[in-house]
């Protein structure tokens, strides 16, 4: 975040980040999402990238799990170790309607929903369960997370799309500047592995067909769904240092847009998209050549992928060329409303080892793309003598919906 005069904001303004959590399809925990994709391990199996290491007894109680849905469950268990590494294990360190909960999801409780319909369908109305509604419910999972950690502040879903998982991160990021909260619990959950989902997204023909896909790959024909939740919790640096919590990073920039122009399709002229990515970079004081690594959204969809490349060869310029990218769905499928968090889970953790990961599985990369630095296998990032390292991580929903996070390392937060 630049002030007007170009000089360093505020510690109560800074938003850093002292907590994350995850689950996705390379197991339980943030270190296992870093750790495996840096070896270039892949959780996507038949096509889909499912949670199946996933356990939610170790941490929740057989009466919670009774009375959640699948996404929601994924969610509190990345909570749980997002709020034990914030130091929030005893307690909370602030008042409680001070602390805002932001979850996003697309499809919300939509397991629950299609167990519930076909119940009803067999046996009718007497058949379906009482605790269907808070279930299905988008905002169930911020509710839950909210209820067990007895966080009183605002709290609430917000649906964008693939962008749903960002744009929960950037309103936790203007939460905390504006003064509204002391910390936020914020992220995307996501459990979409249904019959139905399926089904819908491959009859709009956003979804792989082939079930072999791989993001900026010659051979790419859509995306590969995935399940799982990132959640992070933001704090101002001030409130970290007094309480004196370490700190994993900053988020120093976020920037979003609308394309306005289809409900489902972005648009050709990537005006919308390149707004968003130039007001990150402009909200974090940051130019193209102070960037060390770049988490694309790149979902794998051919016209995506172009239109997204274009976009930010038009903002980045030449330094595109040289930048490491690299598209964490190789490994984890498209998470959808988990995307943007679990994304900038990998892009701070990246940052932070000094590795950025592979695109898993890119042995042909679209020449028609241009020239552009593919992470193929582990790659040391770059960072300028006594500087910390700072990333990019972009995401283009369905709908026009574009936002960008610029995040920095731990090293030299302070």
């Amino acid at each position: 975040m630049n002030t007007d005069d170009g000089r360093r904001p505020r510690p109560e303004h800074r938003v850093v980040i002292t907590g994350t959590g995850a689950v996705t399809p390379l197991g339980e925990g943030v270190a296992a999402l870093h750790q495996r994709a840096v070896k270039g391990e892949s959780g996507l199996a038949d096509g889909e990238g499912r949670c199946r290491e996933f356990d939610p007894h170790a941490v929740l109680s057989r009466k919670e799990i009774h009375g959640t849905d699948r996404f929601s469950q994924l969610a509190l268990v990345a909570a749980e170790e997002a709020t034990r590494q914030a130091g929030w294990a005893d307690g909370l360190p602030y008042a409680p309607e001070r602390v805002m909960c932001v979850i996003g999801s697309v499809t919300g409780g939509v397991l629950t929903f299609e167990e519930q319909l076909t119940a009803l369908r067999r046996n009718g109305a007497d058949a379906v369960s009482r605790q269907t509604m808070p279930m299905i419910a988008p905002h169930a999972a911020a509710v839950q997370i909210a209820v067990r950690h007895r966080l009183r502040g605002e709290t609430y879903c917000l649906t964008s799309g693939c962008a749903s998982g960002t744009q929960a991160i950037g309103s936790g990021v203007r939460a905390i500047r504006s003064g509204s909260a002391d910390a936020v619990v914020v992220g995307g959950a996501e459990a979409p592995l249904t019959n139905f989902v399926r089904a819908a997204y491959l009859k709009a023909g956003f979804m792989s067909p082939t079930g072999i896909s791989v993001p900026f790959d010659e051979g790419r024909d859509g995306f590969l769904m995935g399940e799982g939740a990132g959640v992070l919790v933001l704090e101002s640096e001030r409130s970290a240092e007094r309480r004196g919590q370490p700190v994993l990073g900053e988020v120093l920039g976020y920037g979003a847009s609308s394309d306005a122009f289809h409900v489902l399709s972005s648009a050709e002229d990537g005006v919308a998209a390149m707004d968003a990515i130039r007001r990150a970079l402009a909200d974090a004081g940051v130019t193209p050549d102070g960037l060390s690594y770049l988490n694309a959204h790149a979902t794998g969809s051919a016209r995506d992928d172009r239109l997204e490349v274009a976009a930010l060869r038009g903002v980045l310029t030449d330094a595109l060329e040289t930048l490491p990218m690299s598209s964490t769905k190789s490994v984890t499928g498209h998470l959808m409303g988990a995307a943007g968090a679990v994304e900038a889970i990998a892009t701070l953790m990246a940052l932070n080892d000094g590795v950025a990961p592979p695109t898993v599985g890119l042995r042909r990369p679209d020449a028609e793309l241009g020239t552009l630095r593919h992470v193929l296998h582990a790659t040391p990032l770059r960072t300028l003598p006594g500087r910390r390292a700072v990333g990019i991580s972009t995401t283009f929903g369905f709908g026009g919906h574009n936002a960008v996070l610029v995040l920095g390392s731990g090293a030299g937060t302070g």
